[in-house]
């Protein structure tokens, strides 16, 4: 009998520091690794082959630094977009417009090595994409993410510690329910499972599947990881979630489109998790590392789960890149390390997305996304003391 996530998910204690995914993090490209590739990663390759380069997206959240880290790799780059966004792209990049909806006039009668497909949200955009360039292309990379995993009747609470990764690439995906017919609506990660099919049958062994966790860093206008970085920057006394224990993962956006490049230059096929890093990362961990960019003080009040749900204050939503047991934020990555992908400091990441904030305008700054304000933190950390 296979093992089931509950043989893997063990009731909450102290796990021990040398827990990883089976790799050296230092050789494998883990939290101090990956040097090598990050340094040839600003100039073009001798080895490299330039690429006719289409990418589906372009000026979003991950489409500006895909664009110019492949440019720096000596790739042609042609983007295809709705022509609304304000970002602007380098010189040299050519910038076809139209819709995904309905109008792929401008994609017609030519011809890519390589799609780059980034922003697909809905796959009968997927469809339509990969009919008009399944033989316009030679090999189509699409990014999904881990949200296409079915968990359902996983298990996991919040007084539970993941200690093992259990969804690997072969991890069952969510399927349709029952009624459901090609051309209705689904729900995201329904969204994203439709599509990674759609891409395989368009593009057999021509095609790449990447699943990234959360993708974090400098650009991020979401701020569900943004929050850490410049609550801990703010100083003082902060609210931590829950047991420190449990595991966290995310990715900083440069390293997944880097390596998604480098995917297209190699034709590498085949589908991967993509998040972070290389090794097991408590969320005490990664809150040291956000930690170690900070300019002022500041000391952690870890606060119990249960305390935190009685007192209303939700994971991911109130506290981002935080949910307590959930198979997803310790999710197998060995793959996607032995195919190339490397990881930057998360202290780096989060120095670099500080400057970025910053620069933000005030009215962004004022309406985060995410995150708790400090009324309510405060007040949810005086309860505490109270207790």
């Amino acid at each position: 009998m296979s093992p089931t996530r509950r043989d893997f998910i063990r009731t909450t204690g102290v796990v021990g520091a040398g827990l990883a995914l089976g790799a050296n993090a230092a050789c494998s490209g883990g939290e101090d690794g990956g040097a090598e590739a990050q340094a040839e990663g600003g100039s073009a390759s001798a080895s490299v082959e330039p690429r006719r380069l289409l990418i589906l997206g372009g000026t979003g959240f991950i489409g500006p630094h895909m664009v110019e880290y492949a440019l720096s790799r000596g790739h042609e780059v042609t983007t295809f977009t709705r022509g609304r966004s304000q970002t602007q792209l380098p010189a040299g990049v050519e910038q076809l417009v139209g819709d995904r909806n309905d109008d792929h006039t401008a994609l017609e009668g030519r011809t890519w090595d390589v799609v780059l497909d980034n922003n697909t949200q809905d796959y009968r955009w997927v469809q339509t994409s990969t009919s008009l360039l399944a033989d316009a292309a030679e090999h189509y990379i699409f990014v999904s993410s881990i949200s296409a995993y079915d968990l359902s009747g996983a298990g996991g609470s919040p007084d539970q510690v993941v200690l093992e990764p259990i969804v690997d690439e072969d991890y069952a995906l969510i399927t349709p329910p029952e009624g459901w017919t090609d051309g209705d609506d689904a729900p995201y990660g329904l969204m994203k499972a439709l599509a990674e099919g759609i891409v395989h049958g368009a593009f057999p062994g021509r095609a790449t599947v990447v699943r990234p966790g959360l993708i974090v860093g400098p650009g991020d206008p979401t701020d569900r990881f943004t929050y850490w970085p410049v609550r801990l920057d703010e100083g003082g006394e902060v609210l931590a979630p829950g047991n420190p224990e449990h595991a966290n993962q995310v990715i900083d956006q440069r390293d997944l489109t880097e390596w998604i490049v480098r995917l297209a230059e190699s034709g590498t096929a085949g589908d991967f998790n993509a998040t972070g890093p290389a090794e097991r990362m408590s969320m005490a961990q990664m809150l040291d590392r956000v930690g170690a960019a900070a300019s002022n003080p500041y000391e952690l009040t870890w606060v119990t789960e249960a305390f935190l749900q009685e007192q209303g204050v939700a994971p991911w939503s109130d506290l981002p890149a935080w949910i307590p047991g959930d198979p997803l934020m310790f999710v197998d990555v060995r793959s996607a390390v032995a195919a190339g992908l490397t990881f930057r400091d998360l202290t780096e990441t989060s120095r670099d997305t500080l400057v970025w904030d910053r620069a933000r305008p005030a009215e962004a700054r004022a309406n985060r996304q995410f995150g708790m304000s400090r009324e309510r933190e405060r007040a949810a950390l005086d309860a505490w003391a109270a207790r």
